[in-house]
Order: structure tokens, then C-alpha cells, then sequence
């Protein structure tokens, strides 16, 4: 822990003197609540058996065609995925980071590519939080009959029942409320053309008012967990950090790749923000 404190010292120099937070979020943010990241082919099948079974990878059933093709089998895997995001509860680094906030006065914005709604269970304002890949606790029509995108409840009960021993829904699988036909989760999957994004499009609208709001050179950038197999994130931090010309730390045990512009924090989400803070409160 002290070598961890000393190597977070500068970090934690930056948060007491930012007015402006851009937080960062891919998959690695999540771990520390208890959720899979898929990391690899073997770590994907472990979490889901009848899928290895199947020889089929995360970016194969992370495909909207089974929603068509066996819609009991779509639902069965992002059912499934639902249940473990309402069970999991979001960890103390979400406390760490809103507590910041009020202590500092720091204005804060979200940009995250998880769809497992933690920020807004958490606490996060709506208006601070852009879900780049959609959110599993949003639902939009296979038909788009012109039924608007709608909620699933964040804390209420799982969405469908799902058989653990074949990772398949059963009946009644989600429906529209206005025309009846099957609904899919209104996230963003491989080789999607039809993910609605109009959710999204509102809070890339709220975003930029943000950073023309708050944001300059005093802009500090924290990036939690956000991997090198879809660095939507990192491409994204990157480029905020090339605009602003300003602070930036990347917290991430495997894939931290520090530079001469960016400070590189090899350490998960949790343990980091816990040493952050414990030299903050000193």
C-alpha cells in the first residue's frame, strides 16, 4: 500500500487542485463490483459453459442476428447478464469519486462503454454520465414501430427467467409496449445496424455542453479499466487529453501503457481510488 500511495501521490496532487473531472470507464471498473470483464475466449466460456459447448466467443453471441435467429438463446445470454448487474452492487470507488465532487467542488462528466447502469445506481446525475455502447437497462423494439426507448427497473425484478443449465429464456420473453413484437437491450453489439442511438445522440449532446461549460487546460482525466480489445475509451480519453493539452492517469493493472503525457497506475479501479483518497484525507 505505501508503494501504491507513493505511485498515486502525483494523481492525487492533480484531484485537489481540478476543478474539472473526465472519468474514463471501461469493463476493468467493474470487476471490483464482482462482474466478468470476458477477457479472452476461456475466460468468456468459464462464465458461460453452454456457450463454450457451443464454440461460440463473446463477440459471436454479442450479435443482434440471435435476437432473429433464437431469440431464447439471445435472451438467455443478456438475461443472464442482467441478473449479475442487478445483484452486484457498485463499489466504494463510485462513492470515492462522487465524494470528491462535493469535498472539491469538482465538476464531473462520465463517459463509460459498461452497460451495466453502476454510475446511475450509484448516484451519478443522468445528464453527467454518457453511455457510449447503450445500457442493458434499456430496452428498444426489434421492429422500430416507433415506440420510444424504455427503462427496465434498475433495482426491480431480473427481465426473463433464464435456465442455468442451457443459458436459455423462457417464456414470455420482453415485448413492446406498443406493437407487441420482441424487444432487444437498446445496447451497442457487433455487426449492429439496428441499435437505436438516440439515447446515446441526447447524451453526446449533453456532453459537449459540459466540456463547453467547464472544460480547459485544467481538465484532469482519470481512465479506469478500459482494455485494448475495444478501446472506445482509451480512444476517447486520448483524444480529450490531445484537445485540452491536459492531465491524464490511466489506471489499469495490465494495459496501463503510461508515456511522457499520460500517467500510468497499474492497479484496479477500487484499490487505486482507496489510495488516491487515503493521500488526499493526509
Amino acid at each position: 500500500m505505501v508503494q501504491m500511495k507513493e505511485n498515486c501521490k502525483r494523481t492525487a496532487e492533480w484531484i485537489a487542485q481540478t476543478k474539472t473531472l473526465l472519468i474514463g470507464s471501461g469493463a476493468g471498473m467493474g470487476v471490483d463490483s464482482g462482474l466478468p470483464d470476458f477477457r479472452g475466449k476461456e475466460g468468456f466460456w468459464r462464465a458461460y459453459p453452454p456457450l463454450a459447448e457451443l464454440g461460440l466467443r463473446f463477440e459471436e453471441m454479442a450479435n443482434p442476428r440471435w435476437f432473429r435467429e433464437d431469440p431464447e438463446l439471445a435472451w438467455g445470454f443478456y438475461g443472464h447478464r442482467h441478473e449479475l448487474y442487478l445483484k452486484a452492487r457498485p463499489h466504494r470507488g463510485y462513492d470515492i469519486l462522487l465524494d470528491w465532487e462535493s469535498r472539491y467542488g469538482i465538476s464531473s462528466f462520465v463517459y463509460t462503454s459498461n452497460v451495466d447502469g453502476h454510475f446511475s445506481r450509484a448516484g451519478w446525475k443522468e445528464e453527467r454520465i454518457l453511455e457510449c455502447h447503450g445500457s442493458l437497462f434499456r430496452l428498444q423494439c426489434m421492429e422500430s414501430c416507433g415506440q420510444p426507448i424504455w427503462e427496465t427497473e434498475a433495482d426491480g425484478p431480473p427481465i426473463v427467467e433464464v435456465c442455468e443449465t442451457n443459458l436459455r429464456a423462457f417464456p414470455p420473453l420482453p415485448r413492446c409496449p406498443l406493437c407487441g413484437s420482441l424487444a432487444r437491450p437498446n445496447l451497442l453489439m457487433f455487426s449492429d445496424f439496428e441499435w437505436d442511438a438516440s439515447v446515446k445522440l441526447a447524451q453526446e449532446r449533453r456532453m459537449r455542453q459540459w466540456f463547453y461549460d467547464h472544460a480547459d487546460e485544467d481538465l484532469t482525466i482519470l481512465e479506469f479499466g478500459a482494455g485494448l480489445s475495444v478501446p472506445t475509451v482509451r480512444l476517447f480519453c486520448e483524444a480529450t487529453r490531445r484537445r485540452y493539452g491536459c492531465r491524464m492517469a490511466r489506471i489499469n493493472p495490465r494495459d496501463c501503457t503510461p508515456d511522457e503525457f499520460i500517467e500510468g497506475l497499474p492497479f484496479g479501479a477500487l484499490e487505486c481510488l482507496e489510495a488516491i483518497n487515503e493521500t488526499l484525507l493526509e
